[in-house]
């Protein structure tokens, strides 16, 4: 089956989910600097959630570039991730809105944690599906920032109950990791075509 409809909806849900997100920002009752004071803890946790969206928008958008089809299980895998994406917005309203308290902050990592086990997860399928000789397995290979990553988010969720503004860092650093473009579907791609031109 082809992949347009699964890339077609997967964008369409991320947007639907930022959108969601900006709704959630209110603008200040008055026009002072501490009434927009106020809504830094909303706004910054809007700005990271804003770049983890984005950041599973860009790479499951390189990953259908190494994919020729698609079957059930990896519209399933795919919906799975989506489910966990369409959580942030909530995740990221009661973080803003408690200004870091420990619960909302470990729920956050929880969120995120599950999102990045559902996108190891898509990948696996896929790879599955495609073989291990494919050139979806050479692109994503042992995916050590994805393990990475999985294992930063499980460690700061604990991290949140005892320093909230700590593991709150820690999900920073982790969006940070991913800011740093990797281009190991990209090489092999351009690999690839370059051998069957």
């Amino acid at each position: 089956m082809s992949k347009s409809r699964l890339e077609a909806f997967s964008d369409g849900v991320i947007a639907i989910i930022i959108t969601i997100m900006v709704l959630e920002l209110r603008a200040p009752e008055q026009a002072t600097t501490a009434a927009l004071r106020g809504l830094a803890p909303a706004a910054l946790s809007y700005l990271i959630s804003f770049v983890f969206l984005g950041i599973y928008w860009n790479n499951h958008h390189h990953l259908l570039q190494a994919v020729e089809h698609v079957d059930g299980r990896i519209l399933w895998a795919n919906l799975h991730l989506l489910f966990w994406l369409s959580l942030i917005p909530f995740a990221t309203r009661w973080v803003g809105g408690t200004h870091f308290a420990a619960l909302p902050v470990a729920l956050y990592g929880v969120v995120f944690l599950a999102a990045g086990i559902a996108y190891f997860t898509l990948t696996r399928v896929l790879i599955a599906h495609h073989g291990p000789d494919s050139k979806l397995a050479a692109a994503v290979g042992d995916d050590r920032k994805g393990k990475l990553s999985m294992l930063l988010y499980a460690a700061a969720v604990p991290l949140a109950f005892l320093a909230p503004w700590a593991a709150f860092a820690v999900y920073v650093v982790v969006a940070i990791i991913w800011l740093i473009p990797d281009r190991r579907i990209e090489h092999v791609l351009v690999h690839h075509h370059e051998n069957s031109a």
